[in-house]
């Protein structure tokens, strides 16, 4: 039985990732959490009676909060006839973040599914995005974004961009692996870089992978790195007509260091496909 959370606030684009969820793991026993969390965020601002006034503001959240949660219960119900899949509703006054690190202190979720909306430019530094928040906040689960417009059909093909500067770890890798076979998906691994002489480190981080993708359909690729990182993985993603792309967020990756490029923050935001996000081991 995998336990997975989805974050939603009602509305099409956390539909969209809830629906995607359902259809990925379709033939899987699953225990799905539907996580709604509200918090007027100028609480702290407040006096006493400013204080006392959001009492009342929080009962009327709170209660609009379970409505809507069963509301998508109800709905489940009705309409998702998949015997392998269980509901849970969780309503909670508490910034999404905080309230995803206490869940999982006494949960055991597999997986992290939300959905994004794309940004671009100043909107995308100055409004930020939930999704993004969770990715850079929740390191030791994996997070799937989902694109507000991606109609998921099938996995055919996942591409995983990589440097071998890295120490893959099975924990690491272990939802990627999970998905491929799930799918019978293929995994094109590939390399971005200035150039390909890989050093000694880096060749036995890429036969460890191959080591450890050893049960799956895999290959190896080498782009020559653009200016624009993120531009290059899109790019790379629709040659290869993939149907999803799964990265490691490493704190400082080379990628990032060479390029001062938030790689991960900006697949998240632009990407026309899902984006998972595997778990680093602390």
């Amino acid at each position: 039985m995998k336990h997975i959370l989805l974050p939603t606030d009602f509305s099409d684009n956390a539909w969209n990732a809830l629906f995607t969820a359902l259809k990925l793991y379709t033939d899987v026993p699953c225990h799905f959490y539907l996580l709604n969390t509200h918090e007027p965020g100028f609480a702290n601002l407040l006096g006493d009676k400013g204080k006392q006034r959001l009492a009342v503001i929080y009962d009327s959240m709170k209660e609009y909060s379970n409505q809507e949660l069963d509301k998508v219960l109800d709905y489940l119900k009705k309409n998702h006839k998949n015997d392998k899949h269980t509901f849970q509703k969780i309503s909670r006054t508490d910034d999404l973040v905080s309230a995803i690190r206490k869940i999982l202190l006494k949960k055991d979720m597999d997986m992290i599914i939300m959905g994004t909306k794309g940004a671009t430019g100043a909107k995308e530094v100055f409004m930020g995005s939930n999704t993004v928040k969770v990715i850079k906040a929740i390191r030791n689960r994996p997070v799937m974004a989902i694109p507000e417009s991606y109609d998921f059909q099938i996995l055919e093909k996942i591409i995983f961009p990589t440097d071998f500067t890295q120490f893959f770890e099975p924990f690491e890798l272990s939802p990627l692996v999970e998905l491929t076979l799930l799918w019978k998906a293929h995994i094109a691994v590939f390399q971005v870089a200035l150039e390909f002489q890989l050093s000694d480190s880096q060749k036995m981080n890429k036969t460890l992978l191959d080591k450890r993708l050893a049960d799956t359909k895999h290959s190896f690729h080498e782009v020559k790195m653009e200016e624009d990182i993120t531009k290059g993985i899109q790019d790379f993603a629709e040659e290869k007509e993939a149907g999803m792309i799964a990265l490691i967020h490493y704190g400082h990756t080379f990628l990032e260091r060479l390029t001062r490029e938030p790689v991960v923050k900006k697949v998240a935001f632009h990407s026309k496909i899902p984006l998972l996000v595997l778990p680093e081991l602390s």
